[in-house]
């Protein structure tokens, strides 16, 4: 069972897991969950399996989600997001068993996009790595799959400036559903939908503090993120960006290592969509074992 331990994120506490192999070596892994997800989901699975190949691992809620503290719940802001990452290496570095030479990132899904402006501007991380990175910027201007109506973004940035409205009259900022509201209705919205509300909504992946909605005020902030924009800071620091075959969003992970410096790698696993790299035990185990030879590598 992971330790639970808690630190400080720009005011906030933030609740977290420490796993801690049998012999400690002082490689040490932070692993963020996607968004709406906690760390008791994917992220857990992934702690577990890199625990056991001898890495100390770190998964934590981002603050305004899971156990961690912040208001109003379900709320998604990418400086936030990335400052739990800074925070989480803070951490780490004063910990006994750990080395602060040799601290790694790992973001899942949408931590995917936030671990890389986090390491462009940490230079304490010495390798990031990433699985099924999802950039929420530009799954709210041009979808998953990058072929969104414009209308949309337009309705979600209207949505965000009425509720901010509503707020400064006192008034609930209000919360826009994540997921359809039943099988029929996810199955309508393609594999990708289905496949979420299947993870997060069912016994597949099911857990109490998975967000099922997300803030309005989140929205006209991740609209203008960029994940991508510093990666090629990230260098000579090691990249590793692992995606799926059969992934929608793969042309993220595509086109942001495309844009990284040296040392860089893009590694595909096969027969695998986006949401089964959270928990379909094949695809894991061959993205963990990805995982492991680089960072034993680079740490």
């Amino acid at each position: 069972m992971p330790t639970e331990v808690s630190f400080p994120s720009a005011g906030l506490k933030v609740a977290a897991h420490l796993y801690t192999p049998a012999i400690p070596n002082g490689r040490t892994v932070i692993v963020g969950h996607p968004g709406t997800s906690t760390k008791e989901q994917s992220p857990a699975l992934y702690a577990r399996k890199l625990r056991d190949a001898g890495f100390t691992v770190l998964t934590f809620d981002a603050a305004y989600q899971g156990e961690s503290e912040g208001l109003p719940r379900g709320l998604e802001n990418p400086a936030q997001r990335i400052e739990d990452f800074k925070a989480a290496v803070s951490f780490l570095s004063v910990q006994p068993g750990v080395d602060p030479a040799r601290i790694g990132v790992l973001g899942i899904c949408a931590s995917g996009g936030y671990v890389i402006p986090a390491v462009a501007g940490d230079r304490r991380v010495r390798a990031v790595a990433t699985v099924a990175a999802v950039d929420v910027g530009l799954q709210i201007r041009v979808g998953p799959d990058g072929k969104q109506d414009p209308a949309v973004l337009n309705a979600l940035l209207d949505g965000a400036a009425q509720a901010r409205t509503r707020a400064a009259l006192g008034e609930e900022v209000g919360g826009l559903p994540v997921f359809p509201a039943n099988e029929e209705e996810a199955r309508a919205g393609g594999q990708h939908v289905f496949e979420g509300w299947d993870y997060y909504c069912t016994d597949r992946g099911f857990h109490p503090r998975s967000a099922k909605t997300l803030t309005w005020d989140s929205l006209d902030r991740m609209a203008t993120f960029d994940a991508f924009r510093f990666i090629d800071m990230i260098a000579p620091r090691p990249l590793l960006m692992i995606t799926a075959e059969q992934a929608v969003t793969a042309w993220m992970s595509r086109e942001a290592v495309a844009r990284a410096a040296e040392p860089k790698a893009l590694y595909t696993v096969k027969g695998a969509t986006h949401v089964e790299l959270y928990d379909r035990e094949d695809a894991v185990n061959d993205a963990v074992e990805q995982l492991s030879g680089f960072f034993a590598a680079s740490l």
